[in-house]
């Protein structure tokens, strides 16, 4: 960082784009340099994830555009076959089969290896697949449908996917929210690679709502507002609370934390002897109105917690589970979902959103027996003033109730995903990975929200792999280790580097 920067690599000038009446982007102009990270950072909503789309194709810019690679212009209103092949993506949504291995995921991207009798020549597939991906060091099953793997591990694919066939040398990959599901041991992993593509002399555009990425990691930044660039700075020049301030149009105080002692009332959830997955013999109690995280790495278990207690998790599940304040009976964790607790899931968009279904259908799908007559009509204006309360009390910023919900950014669309789980009245809320893929402002409203819920009584279960969740969030966490509780932490001892040195195991 802070070396001298050449001329642009990849140029963008009066780029603009509108969606019918709404005018996404306006006039945008950007600059990557060689050896340069470049951050493009903005609120939800703000026109990153167009702009994008717009470098990729997948959208066509307005007449005036301008674009050039290494000096080299190319078409901005022509389909993706125009673009150079030294411009390479890691979209939010990852662009894989979820049906199909890494292995052909990345053979749909460059072809397959053919023998010499033009036959798929396997071995070498699976050999290629596996030099890209084990530098991450997950372990993934490179002949395993996608659907079956998690998060992270889809993630690192879909960048192996992008790398694959690149030498980098005057090219530019485009992250957008890499890092969105990912835990400090494998972030690092990526910055590292981010690295050593900089050091070849590529440009690299990097997404990212996360400051501390930013800052550990950029050159210089882009922050984008209203379809607007606002400012393009020198990181070095700026503080979180100064970029924060650029993204939000006002002073926005970026620390967050929650009370320095963990909630002593009754339980209202308790957990014994949970074995799912890899874990083995979870077991803790929720207090009313704690805020409790789990953490962990990957393949620690930790992540299967929230699914296995709302009866989400899909394969085979053992233990006990009881809500003390409803009845003084055990219910076997195989029946988890009959105690009805609502689950915030890790993947918005493939678990937690019908993107066919508008806003408000989406809010209210698990009330419908609430809102059905006693002859089984569905009671419209009852319905429409749930959502419309709900809207209100988490600010979602759309088009209105009926208005499809992947017209929404992602911070909007996991307000709405939070409202549904919210409008049940759960005893406990269960999330995972809440703030992934939220910009800062969004972010603090859903902590913000997260507290108040706990403040009224409800008892929030937190599963994350993201540290700064679990300092903004929790009076108390647990860490998860080859699936058993290894470190609670609790009130001034949940710190940074307690969390990472607990999660690695080097205390």
């Amino acid at each position: 960082m802070g070396r001298e920067l050449t001329g642009p690599l990849l140029r963008v000038a009066a780029l603009s784009k509108r969606f019918g009446a709404t005018r996404a982007l306006t006039d945008v102009d950007l600059e990557v340099a060689p050896g340069e990270v470049h951050a493009l950072i903005g609120p939800n909503g703000s026109g990153k994830s167009t702009l994008i789309k717009i470098l990729a194709g997948y959208h066509h810019a307005e007449p005036g555009a301008v674009a050039e690679l290494d000096g080299e212009p190319f078409d901005l209103s022509q389909v993706a076959t125009s673009r150079h092949d030294r411009l390479r993506f890691v979209h939010q949504e990852l662009g894989l089969v979820g049906e199909l291995s890494a292995v052909d995921n990345l053979a749909l991207r460059h072809g397959f290896a053919r023998t010499a009798f033009g036959n798929i020549d396997w071995p070498e597939m699976e050999r290629r697949t596996h030099a890209l991906v084990e530098r991450f060091g997950l372990g993934i099953d490179v002949r395993r449908p996608l659907a079956a793997a998690t998060p992270v591990q889809r993630t690192v694919v879909a960048i192996a996917a992008a790398l694959q066939g690149w030498e980098g040398r005057r090219g530019v990959l485009v992250l957008d929210e890499p890092t969105a599901v990912l835990p400090p041991g494998e972030v690092a992993r990526l910055f590292d690679i981010v690295r050593e593509v900089r050091a070849a002399g590529a440009g690299v555009l990097y997404v990212s709502h996360r400051m501390d990425e930013i800052f550990a990691l950029a050159d210089r930044v882009t922050v984008i507002r209203g379809g607007r660039r606002i400012a393009t700075r020198p990181v070095a020049d700026l503080t979180p609370r100064a970029l924060a301030a650029l993204m939000a149009g006002e002073e926005m105080d970026t620390d967050h934390r929650p009370p320095s002692s963990p909630a002593t009332g009754d339980p209202v959830l308790e957990v014994r002897d949970l074995w799912a997955g890899p874990l083995r013999g979870v077991g803790f109690d929720l207090a009313r109105g704690e805020r409790l995280g789990v953490t962990g790495l990957v393949g620690s278990g930790h992540e299967i917690v929230p699914y296995a207690v709302c009866g989400a998790h899909t394969g085979r599940v053992n233990g006990r589970l009881r809500l003390p304040e409803r009845s003084t009976r055990w219910t076997e964790a195989r029946d988890a979902r009959a105690l009805g607790l609502p689950l915030v899931p890790a993947d918005r968009a493939a678990e937690g959103v019908i993107g066919d279904f508008s806003v408000g259908e989406n809010l209210t799908l698990p009330l419908l027996d609430r809102l059905r007559t006693r002859s089984g009509r569905l009671r419209r204006r009852r319905e429409a003033a749930l959502t419309e309360d709900w809207i209100s009390r988490v600010d979602v910023r759309t088009a209105g109730r009926t208005a499809r919900i992947t017209t929404l950014s992602g911070g909007n669309q996991q307000k709405v995903v939070m409202a549904r789980c919210l409008a049940q009245r759960p005893p406990v809320l269960t999330l995972c990975e809440p703030t992934a893929g939220v910009d800062i402002a969004t972010r603090l409203q859903l902590y913000d929200l997260i507290e108040r819920q706990a403040d009224q009584g409800t008892g929030v279960l937190v599963s994350s792999s993201d540290t700064q969740d679990l300092l903004a969030l929790c009076t108390r966490v647990l860490v998860v280790r080859d699936g058993r509780i290894t470190r609670e932490l609790s009130g001034p001892d949940i710190t940074e580097s307690a969390l990472v040195h607990a999660m690695e195991g080097t205390e």
